[in-house]
């Protein structure tokens, strides 16, 4: 019989702590955190002040399941199932690529351009391209309240996750999800087209880390031979779907910058904008035809 010290959060966390170090995870604390913060309803700073809180049973167990999970590699947002982005909660599926910090680059650089357009003419419409969890257009649609979205992707699970994440942040009124192989299904015009496409080379995509290679969807991942593909597809029709002095923004792997930019050249594009990651690499392009 295990006394209630032994059953405390702190000894939870020691154990799991100790544990994922074992396993050789790179930042064993936080991610035992994390998973125990989920289970027991705690904030980081309630690991300081409840260190004592009695963990049940059932917790142990969930506890012990979702440790052991990360022990085996799978990332700590893939098993709590959902993530924080750009201060939205967003829930994560099978086809959908987990939003990364890097992505709020993209968000943070396209903002003034969707806000002068809202303050220009009382509204604006964005379109996502491989919405994915809908990160990139929902973050869009909280900053700016008067601006309407659409998010398109060819999977289904994609959308649906996509639909629930507009929802439980009170967005789903001016989001819309569509189903569409790039440009296919689109109509109407747009402010800013964005997207966070597939940009690793196909033979890159099997180096890969782990837990990128095996976690993350490979469509979102694959963009062909050369990492291009969706650049390609996008700069062709975008033109078409932009409304006057429209704005096309893009994420972009670190050493594509030269090579996407060339590719939206050649069909009547100018480049606005580089800007670069937290990590200080080529991140987001902005364009103008």
């Amino acid at each position: 019989m295990s006394t209630a010290a032994e059953a405390s959060v702190a000894n939870a966390l020691a154990a799991a702590r100790k544990r994922l170090q074992a396993a050789g995870i790179a930042d064993p604390l936080l991610d035992a955190r994390l998973l125990i913060a989920e289970v027991v309803g705690f904030s980081l700073t309630d690991f300081v002040m409840k260190p004592d809180r009695a963990v049940t049973p059932e917790e142990s167990a969930r506890i012990a399941a979702m440790i052991e999970r990360r022990a085996n590699g799978e990332p700590v947002h893939r098993i709590l199932g959902h993530r924080e982005f750009h201060g939205l909660d967003l829930l994560l599926s099978k086809e959908t690529l987990e939003p990364r910090p890097d992505t709020e680059v993209l968000v943070d650089t396209l903002l003034p351009a969707l806000k002068k357009a809202v303050s220009a003419k009382g509204g604006a419409r964005i379109l996502d391209m491989g919405t994915g969890t809908g990160a990139i257009c929902l973050a869009l649609l909280k900053e700016c309240p008067e601006a309407t979205g659409i998010g398109s992707d060819i999977s289904a699970d994609a959308l649906e996750t996509a639909a629930r994440n507009a929802a439980r942040n009170d967005l789903g009124a001016r989001f819309d999800a569509i189903r569409s192989d790039w440009f296919e299904k689109i109509s109407g015009r747009f402010d800013i087209i964005v997207s966070n496409p597939p940009y690793i080379r196909t033979d890159i995509v099997a180096t890969l880390d782990q837990e990128v290679r095996i976690h993350d969807p490979m469509a979102a991942l694959d963009g062909g031979q050369d990492g291009l593909a969706p650049y390609r597809l996008i700069a062709a029709d975008a033109g078409r779907f932009l409304v006057e002095n429209g704005i096309v923004g893009v994420e972009i792997g670190f050493d594509q910058r030269l090579d996407v930019s060339a590719i939206f050249a050649s069909y009547g594009f100018s480049l606005l904008d580089a800007v670069k990651d937290y990590g200080g690499n080529d991140r987001v392009l902005t364009f103008r035809r």
